[in-house]
């Protein structure tokens, strides 16, 4: 039997009255004990890979008994006699059998930490407040499979590892019979499965029609109640916990550390920079590149989310960057802009200190104490970006800062770049939340605004940490002052 410890540590506002015991109901009672270094899984664990995992870790910074919690909390969040029911992202493909790098759906990781794909989570609430079954189907061990496409973790190992009350093969009948027999017994079902129709391409509604893809789950549910799982996931994921913390800090100083590193250099083209920040991430200990990122030389940086990435950078001009990388999952975003030859113009240096002063004054109301919200802080930004465009000669009339400042100043951030999607903006901002901080004025280049400023794009964004009563800027480590920017190359 492989054993996985499930060690006491601190949790930061889990939000649950009790923390039960973990209970494990369908474990056969003899088995031949082996040990885990002996065996391949389908992730790194603490026996196969002491260098990424610590002991008593599931992830990278995360308990394994974290994670008996987060469901414990969903477990409180669901009536009785209901269920929650999740699938594992599917493996995207390039092309025949060239796959992309495999990313697990967030809110299943969130719960389970498997990252794994075909496979589904069943959260079964139990007769108290925060008892619940977890039922994990996955793959099974298959050496022929496993020969080509990796190692698998395998039944014994969702429950052994990854802490499963019941554990099945996915490619199996009884899969099928035990979600209808869940589903059937069950008073309200919670997913989100087959809800992402409208995020769809246009190609994908012509050849799919109405259809949703999953119309199988969804003919088990014909006679069920059923519910939207994201809202109570976005419950749980708002408030990030001393251990997300933990991760967030790493991602973001080390993130800070590569793109200054990278200003320092002088730069030819975007896709070398891009090559350099790419490098960097995985070199110093991060997963890589938490997105696509945005390496936008001179005019480029008036299209907010350009990822071409292709074009050379020329003397004069600016470069915008929005980029981050990632630790456990928990990415870092940060946009920077700075001077191509290390020096900032005269105009480029008033728009650009104006935003950073914005930035700084948005930032110092990112505290629970501030009583402001997400849509609290951008219409501070939008106060502020008005005043400062005046006083550079802009006329802001006929709508004028919606064309200079077209996106809201900042999101939620954790496992996801936007996390908890649909979380409303307007609710207050609360110890323990992670934003973005990212004013910016993108300039079209015709008369209506100065000369002077004319194509240039200036956005400056950090990742911040809600405290009660100051705010933590994680990524602080990328330097921002003009000064300092302008110190790197001497």
């Amino acid at each position: 039997m492989i054993l996985r410890a499930l060690r006491p540590f601190a949790v930061a506002r889990i939000p649950i009255r009790c923390k039960p015991k973990p209970t494990f109901r369908s474990r056969p009672c003899c088995r031949t004990l082996v040990s885990a270094a002996q065996v391949q899984f389908g992730q790194p664990i603490h026996e196969t890979h002491p260098h990424l995992i610590a002991p008593g870790d599931l992830t990278p910074g995360i308990p394994a008994l974290e994670y008996h919690y987060r469901r414990a909390a969903l477990a409180e969040k669901l009536p009785k006699n209901s269920i929650a029911v999740l699938a594992a992202n599917e493996l995207k493909y390039k092309s025949g059998a060239v796959f992309y790098e495999y990313h697990q759906d967030p809110n299943f990781f969130y719960l389970t930490g498997f990252n794994e794909p075909d496979a589904l989570a069943i959260i079964e609430k139990g007769s108290s407040p925060v008892e619940y079954t977890f039922h994990l189907h996955l793959r099974a061990k298959d050496p022929k499979s496993e020969l080509w496409d990796g190692a698998r973790s395998g039944l014994q190992a969702a429950q052994d590892i990854f802490n499963a009350d019941e554990a099945r093969d996915i490619a199996s009948s009884s899969t099928t019979s035990t979600l209808r027999d869940l589903i059937a017994s069950a008073k309200e079902v919670y997913t989100d499965i087959g809800t992402d129709v409208g995020r769809r391409s246009s190609v994908a509604k012509l050849v799919q029609g109405k259809g949703t893809g999953v119309e199988g789950f969804q003919s088990l549910l014909a006679s069920s109640t059923v519910r939207p799982l994201r809202p109570l996931m976005n419950d749980l994921r708002i408030i990030k916990s001393s251990s997300e913390l933990t991760n967030l800090r790493c991602a973001g100083a080390i993130s800070g550390e590569v793109l200054t590193a990278a200003m320092s250099r002088p730069q030819t083209s975007e896709a070398q920079l891009w090559a350099d920040l790419s490098y960097g991430y995985r070199s110093a200990g991060l997963d890589g590149e938490a997105y696509v990122p945005v390496v936008a030389g001179g005019k480029n940086g008036l299209i907010i989310h350009y990822t071409r990435n292709d074009a050379l950078l020329r003397d004069g001009e600016t470069v915008l960057v929005d980029a981050g990388g990632a630790y456990g999952g928990y990415i870092a975003d940060i946009t920077r802009v700075f001077p191509v030859n290390g020096r900032f113009s005269e105009a480029q240096r008033e728009l650009y200190a104006m935003v950073l002063g914005v930035q700084k004054k948005v930032i110092a109301l990112c505290r629970e104490s501030s009583g402001t919200s997400l849509d609290g802080l951008h219409s501070t930004t939008e106060s502020l970006l008005t005043s400062g465009l005046k006083d550079l000669g802009f006329d802001l009339s006929s709508s004028g800062l919606d064309v200079l400042f077209p996106h809201h100043v900042g999101h939620f951030i954790g496992l996801d770049v936007h996390d908890a999607p649909g979380y409303p903006r307007t609710g207050k901002l609360k110890e323990g939340m992670c934003v973005t901080v990212e004013p910016g004025i993108y300039v079209p280049d015709d008369e209506r605004w100065p000369k002077q400023f004319r194509g240039l794009a200036v956005r400056v964004e950090d990742s911040v940490v809600v405290g009660e009563k100051a705010e933590e800027v994680l990524t602080g480590s990328a330097i921002k002052e003009v000064d300092e920017i302008e110190g790197l190359r001497g």
